[in-house]
């Protein structure tokens, strides 16, 4: 499981990350949302390695990996894939090696075993016969499926995702979001998303929290965050213009 402990992070003289405190159990898919600029991203960074918070714990299967050594800090990263937000491909790099990076730098796996992974993750999430192309001749949505069949090609125990459904078309924003359900029912993966989609939210969440002035306000199923009395998460849910979350900005 992950264990998010009063995590706090600033950056000058901005306090982002106010003493975040969650859990997330095995198997349970849970969905951050927010405003732009709480802190969301960096939060998810944190839960990665990829930003040290300046206090607190990120505890992933009892290794706090704020405090371990960097050869534990590398072997739990092992075990997490991370879905950026604009798919973060490696433009001069085609699809094939763009998929193949984490087994060859993470995995003692042979080209043959790469080969066949790399074919079965794209055939996963619904691309096939693109291994050749570049990633500036697909489009938006594809560029979000291979970066998705890289962050499973490894077959990681928890995936990030960083706004998954953003600059999508509602028709693609489901696809993703199925795709995020069905990976979780076929390879029962642990997910953290950070989305501003609450539609997509509500499809895919076990539990939705709501992130605002670097704390946690609300924790609830979608049901109750759709239903929910709190006038932050109502101004939210409904996309209102009229409510506090403008007053306070």
């Amino acid at each position: 499981m992950i264990k998010v402990e009063n995590i706090r992070k600033r950056f000058g003289f901005k306090d982002v990350l106010c003493g975040v405190d969650f859990e997330v159990c095995n198997g349970e898919t849970i969905v951050i949302i927010g405003s732009s600029g709480v802190g969301k991203s960096i939060l998810l960074k944190n839960i990665a390695g990829l930003v040290k918070p300046d206090t607190g714990s990120v505890k992933i299967d009892a290794v706090d990996i704020v405090k371990c050594s960097p050869l534990e800090l590398r072997e739990t990263q092992k075990k997490i894939g991370y879905v950026f937000q604009e798919a973060a491909l490696f433009d001069f790099l085609d699809i094939f090696d763009n998929v193949a990076f984490g087994l060859r730098t993470l995995t003692s796996l042979d080209e043959e075993e790469i080969k066949q992974r790399v074919v079965h993750c794209l055939s996963m999430v619904g691309l096939e016969n693109i291994e050749h192309l570049k990633p500036s001749v697909l489009s938006g949505g594809m560029k979000k499926r291979v970066g998705l069949a890289r962050a499973i090609a490894y077959q990681p125990k928890y995936i990030l995702y960083d706004e998954p459904t953003t600059g999508l078309d509602p028709i693609m924003s489901d696809v993703i979001s199925n795709l995020i359900i069905n990976l979780k029912e076929r390879l029962n993966i642990t997910s953290i998303v950070v989305t501003h989609d609450m539609k997509s939210a509500c499809k895919i969440a076990d539990r939705i929290i709501m992130l605002y002035k670097g704390n946690i306000i609300f924790s609830g199923t979608p049901k109750e965050t759709q239903n929910s009395k709190n006038e932050y998460v109502r101004q939210f849910v409904e996309g209102s213009s009229h409510g506090p979350i403008l007053i306070d900005r």
